[in-house]
């Protein structure tokens, strides 16, 4: 094992923290979920406190602040999957079968595609561990498990907040979403067991012991480790949701590119597919491309050209012995060329033939030359894996105003954490501002800053008897009053 420095671990040159120090500072599964999820077990292990004070937000931290969701919402809307009181059984495993007759649970096929996605790759994930820990495979384990609290968290929840926060406690598709999210969480924390086997416990503790008394297993550490549902996997399914997951991760790539903030509405977003395997599947959920990506409209398009063009560069640590001399030239060339119809012959062919004058040619292949996308004005535009996102960058007076309101609801939210609102308080609001591009976006978008707020009231005035927090909103200064109202 290296240490930090790069040299053996050793006591006499005491070049790591003794793991003591370690526990206190990160936590004993920190440590663990390092060791096991760093790097692959083939390799030599360099040890750093950096990359295990990384584990925590990028993994541990995630899975808790899904678990705390679920709880802080739980507890709001008394949802009880033991619903038919204390069990006094013995003690067998928690899993479908211990709440599957309780009056809201529904069947699996009869809930949305949200709820069959996440199961689907909650079963995928499961099917991976096993296969990669039966290979004593543990990176790739902890990498799928990792890749799969990423889903669970910024996906599935966040595409789900507003099911958990509708009115009515008793509406089927916010109950599926608690189910769905509940036994996410319990066959998680039994996934989890073997890495880090105290966070583990204590979900456990939670979410199982304490909702099913003697009917649980005293201990994560007792229970049979997850069973793979293969009935649940939708590889079709996944696919899509994972494309789309594509698309709106390189439609932010592209925004942070542009410099264009995400709360920013844009105009549209084009999508050119180098399949259309699943444009049709894609073409139906335009209002969640839309809503992810912050534009009014969202079109797919064959004509890539349009929107974009691509530069073409050698690969100098490829071409430089083979070249030589001939190095400068070849980049010239390669920079005056039509970057499409060459990256189109490259793909068609495996190579492209350069004329370098004087009689002589090179043949070059996909490894010879780098491709990169270049946006044309007034777009911006990201490539992945058999897709091109483009946004168009252009911002009326309109989409000016939309996106200071966004801001407004971000300070407002904030306001909200500062001054210890619950969840579920309703506020007032007052804004004094001399800017009237806010005036005008408060007064536009009145009814969306209010429903997301949580605010029962508006205006451009003080309100009396409350101190005001000076804000700014986009770049505009702002006096903003909140009184709770429950």
């Amino acid at each position: 094992m290296l240490g930090e420095d790069g040299q053996k671990m050793s006591k006499s040159k005491r070049n790591y923290r003794d793991p003591s120090e370690i526990f206190d500072l990160y936590g004993a599964d920190a440590l663990r979920w390092y060791f096991f999820a760093n790097q692959p077990p083939w390799t030599s292990i360099r040890y750093s406190e950096q990359a295990i004070k990384d584990s925590i937000p990028e993994f541990l931290l995630r899975l808790w602040n899904v678990y705390s969701f679920f709880t802080i919402y739980a507890n709001i809307d008394e949802f009880d999957p033991n619903e038919r009181g204390p069990q006094e059984k013995a003690a067998g495993q928690i899993d479908a079968s211990t709440f599957s007759d309780a009056s809201t649970y529904r069947p699996l096929s009869e809930r949305g595609e949200l709820d069959r996605w996440i199961f689907s790759e909650l079963n995928a994930t499961t099917a991976t561990v096993v296969e990669r820990m039966d290979a004593y495979d543990n990176y790739a384990a902890c990498q799928a498990i990792t890749d799969f609290v990423d889903a669970l968290s910024n996906w599935y929840v966040r595409r789900s907040r507003k099911r958990f926060w509708a009115s009515d406690r008793q509406a089927a598709d916010k109950l599926d979403a608690y189910w769905t999210l509940y036994e996410c969480l319990i066959t998680t924390t039994k996934l989890i067991a073997p890495f880090v086997p105290f966070l583990a416990e204590s979900l456990w503790q939670n979410l199982a012991v304490a909702i099913f008394g003697r009917a649980a297993p005293e201990s994560v550490h007792l229970t049979d480790y997850p069973i793979v549902g293969l009935t649940a996997v939708d590889e079709a399914l996944s696919q899509q949701m994972n494309l789309v997951r594509e698309i709106t991760s390189l439609g932010r790539q592209a925004r942070s590119g542009a410099g264009l903030k995400v709360r920013q509405p844009l105009a549209k977003v084009e999508i050119i597919l180098a399949d259309a395997t699943h444009q049709d599947w894609l073409e139906s959920h335009t209002e969640l491309i839309a809503e992810e990506l912050n534009v009014e409209a969202v079109e797919f398009t064959e004509n890539a050209e349009q929107y974009i063009d691509y530069a073409l560069v050698p690969n100098f640590k490829r071409l430089g012995p083979k070249l030589g001399k001939n190095m400068p030239k070849v980049k010239k060339l390669l920079g005056g060329v039509d970057g499409g119809k060459m990256l189109a012959e490259l793909k068609s062919t495996g190579k492209v033939a350069l004329d370098l004058g004087d009689g002589e040619s090179i043949d070059l292949d996909e490894q010879d030359i780098e491709v990169r996308l270049r946006a044309k004005e007034g777009w911006a535009a990201a490539q992945g894996r058999g897709v091109v996102v483009v946004l168009a960058t252009e911002l009326t007076p309109e989409l000016l105003a939309g996106g200071l309101a966004k801001d407004l609801m971000r300070v407002i939210q904030d306001l909200r954490k500062d001054e210890g609102c619950e969840f579920t308080d309703r506020i007032e609001i007052g804004i004094v501002t001399a800017a009237a591009e806010l005036q005008a976006a408060i007064e536009s978008y009145r009814d969306t800053i209010m429903d997301e707020t949580l605010a029962v009231a508006i205006s451009l005035a003080a309100l009396e008897g409350v101190e005001p927090h000076t804000v700014t909103v986009g770049e505009h200064a702002a006096d903003v009053y909140l009184r709770v109202v429950r």
